[in-house]
């Protein structure tokens, strides 16, 4: 089958750079450069007319007196280069990265250029990198304009980048950490290989035991949610770990909503959707990204115990303070076995947990401390070491001691080594043994929380029991666009088995009196019409008598856009909120947390992506601020959260087959231990923009 990446381009025999020069202060001079010193092993050619040897390399006039080559680099002005493209495929040659900016970013004539040069590529089968990038870096050979080249190893990193210059700056940030790459795919305006094409290549292509596990994703848009979906869910299943900064997310001054959904969700929702769907690690910033991969290369944690060994309190403190912010737990160590371990330390120091060996510590009295946590202390899964250099002496001895418990210890062992610059020469000797040091001890206790709380990829099969598909199918069919009627979202909550407060609807004295009636007091009365009935008056609680129950009504009938009253019984419980958006191209983003005011009060909402399965939907639950509320607190009854799951994966499938279905708020639900109940709901459906 053919894919938009091709032989040529990962692993091409031949390689032109068009716009190559002796000058290694322009682009083309420096991709000449940096092939002639990395690892290609090919025929090199370039074509500039002014010379016949550039850089020691066989230099041709123009593309008509070059020899067939399996991929070209360009590096010429952007009115060129479709020109250049024309004469080269008619040659045979079907890999291209065009370094040259100039094309879509700069608007319509560039994206027509743009669009030129993929159409001649995909008239050859070709592939095209770029245009607008810094080149690409594989083992084969690198083609860059830029530096650092980092170490390449077939275990490090592979990079796909929709920035090149972030590329460049997020290598910077990983080579001092001692992290390596197996690969760097700076793909500019992605004209034809974006980060989707990226990942579908990466999987079709996967070997356990040849390719990286490790993929680094810096994304600026995203075309296609779902073929991410799919292939970096399938990378992870075998066996791969990925982590992705998405940046451009934020709104300014936020889009007009009708309803709470409609103004907490936003693409960066469906995006943070997305990736726990696929089980991606979110990162927010180079660092952040570095030091998640640097994570990814050390042994894989199993559990959330963490024991922190350190010869300074102050870095202790704060790394325990990011890690229990993150839900890790630093458990105190204690006993026969703890009080064995302080004896052979020095005088004053502790062994609660963190472990201090003090200033004074010895590289021996840090091998059996590492020894008790890996053998002794059975509730540790992983094991921190800060250690720097007081600058009296030399650690070398320190750090042999971390690099072999590091390979022959079962835990993960995490080397924070912050003195770069005093312990210069031991960082080095250290990191020359392929480890990776992290010298930010509160950027490597957020990056593992980061990691532990990504829920693995989500199963695919899609929840349908007592969801009836007909049945929400007729409803919405028989829809016109626009806010539903209540008869119609009962209807639809019914069909899905979303259980409800069941209520009835008065248009006059006489109904509203028989309805009172039959539902019995205390009661709940609200206005039907306005969109926002708390926000017009249009609630009323805790109605006890007759004389009450008149009262409110008649002041109801008074408000604007009145069309009756929904009568249903006073619940008392956990207030909870549900609710849907749907998002071009990523489909329903549901989001869940507290309800009533306590939605745009607090803002505390987690979300996922439709179709929702139970993992995904108690990991919503369980990543909310307020779970423990949610549980149960202060004597206050929580929810059955099992329960709860299966309203949110009801409704997920619900609008999996209702995609006409734009806004939907379940608020509130009200609920206590395994009784839980819609009581007011609000649904806009579109049928003329799918």
């Amino acid at each position: 089958m053919y894919h938009k990446l091709t032989k040529e381009l990962i692993d091409p025999a031949s390689i032109v750079v068009v716009g190559g020069s002796n000058n290694i202060h322009k682009p083309g001079g420096k991709i000449v450069r940096n092939i002639l010193d990395g690892t290609f092993r090919g025929e090199l050619s370039v074509i500039n007319p002014k010379d016949t040897e550039v850089q020691g390399v066989k230099s041709y006039p123009s593309e008509e007196a070059l020899p067939p080559v399996d991929m070209a680099i360009l590096a010429i002005p952007a009115q060129a280069c479709v020109e250049s493209v024309r004469k080269l495929t008619s040659k045979g040659t079907r890999a291209f990265i065009v370094i040259s900016a100039g094309f879509s970013e700069e608007g319509e004539e560039g994206l027509k250029l743009e669009n030129e040069l993929t159409e001649l590529v995909e008239a050859v089968n070709g592939s095209l990198f770029g245009p607008n990038c810094i080149g690409v870096i594989t083992p084969g050979y690198q083609a860059v304009f830029t530096t650092p080249i980092p170490k390449l190893s077939p275990e490090g990193c592979e990079l796909i980048s929709g920035s090149g210059a972030t590329a460049v700056f997020i290598m910077e940030s990983a080579i001092p950490k001692g992290l390596t790459f197996s690969g760097i795919y700076s793909v500019g305006n992605s004209a034809m290989i974006g980060v989707e094409e990226m990942l579908e290549f990466m999987d079709f292509t996967f070997e356990p035991e040849k390719c990286s596990k490790i993929k680094l994703l810096y994304i600026e848009g995203i075309k296609d949610p779902d073929k991410i979906l799919k292939h970096a869910s399938s990378l992870i299943r075998r066996g791969c770990k990925i982590a992705a900064i998405k940046a451009g997310s934020s709104e300014a001054g936020g889009r007009a909503a009708s309803s709470h959904t409609g103004a907490l969700a936003s693409p960066d929702l469906a995006v943070e959707a997305l990736f726990r769907k696929a089980g991606i690690v979110r990162c927010h910033g180079r660092e952040e990204l570095a030091t998640v991969a640097s994570i990814f290369m050390y042994k894989e944690l199993k559990g959330k115990n963490i024991a922190i060994i350190t010869h300074a309190g102050g870095p202790a403190v704060m790394l325990t303070d990011a890690l229990a912010t993150g839900g890790m737990e630093i458990p105190e160590i204690s006993g026969k076995d703890a009080d064995e371990l302080l004896s052979k330390l020095n005088p004053g120091s502790s062994v609660s947990n963190p472990i201090d060996i003090l200033a004074t510590g010895t590289a021996e009295q840090l091998a059996v401390t590492i020894d008790y946590c890996e053998s002794k202390f059975e509730n540790i899964d992983a094991i921190m070491v800060i250690f720097g250099s007081t600058g009296l002496t030399t650690v070398f001895d320190v750090y042999n001691v971390l690099h072999e418990k590091i390979i022959s210890c079962t835990k993960p062992i995490y080397p924070i080594l912050p003195s770069i610059n005093t312990a210069k020469n031991e960082v080095e000797s250290f990191l020359s043994k392929g480890h990776i040091n992290f010298p930010d001890e509160v950027m490597l206790g957020n990056a593992l929380t980061r990691i532990y709380n990504t829920p693995e990829p989500a199963a695919e099969k899609i929840f349908l029991e007592g969801v009836d598909i007909h049945r929400i199918r007729q409803i919405i069919e028989n829809t016109g666009s626009g806010y539903i009627s209540e008869d119609e979202i009962e209807s639809l909550l019914d069909a899905a088995s979303i259980p409800r407060v069941k209520g009835r609807i008065a248009t006059n004295r006489k109904k509203l009196l028989k309805s009172a009636d039959k539902i019995g007091y205390p009661l709940v009365m609200k206005t039907i019409g306005p969109v926002h009935k708390t926000d017009v008056g249009g609630v009323t609680l805790n109605i006890k008598s007759k004389t009450h129950l008149l009262a409110e009504y008649n002041r109801m009938k008074r408000i604007r856009g009145y069309k009756g009253v929904l009568l249903q019984p006073m619940l008392s419980g956990l207030e909870l909120f549900v609710g849907a958006k749907y998002e071009p191209r990523f489909g329903h983003v549901v989001l869940c947390g507290l309800g009533g005011i306590f939605v745009e009060v607090i803002g505390d909402v987690s979300s996922g992506l439709a179709p929702l399965t139970q993992n995904e939907a108690l990991s919503m639950i369980r990543s909310l601020k307020s779970y423990k509320i949610i549980q149960g607190a202060r004597g206050m009854e929580g929810v059955d959260e099992l329960v709860f799951a299966r309203i949110i994966m009801r409704l997920s499938t619900l609008l999996r087959f209702a995609t006409e279905i734009k806004e939907m708020d379940l608020n509130p639900l009200i609920g206590k231990g395994k009784e839980i109940f819609v009581v007011d709901a609000r649904i806009r459906v579109e049928k003329n923009d799918l």
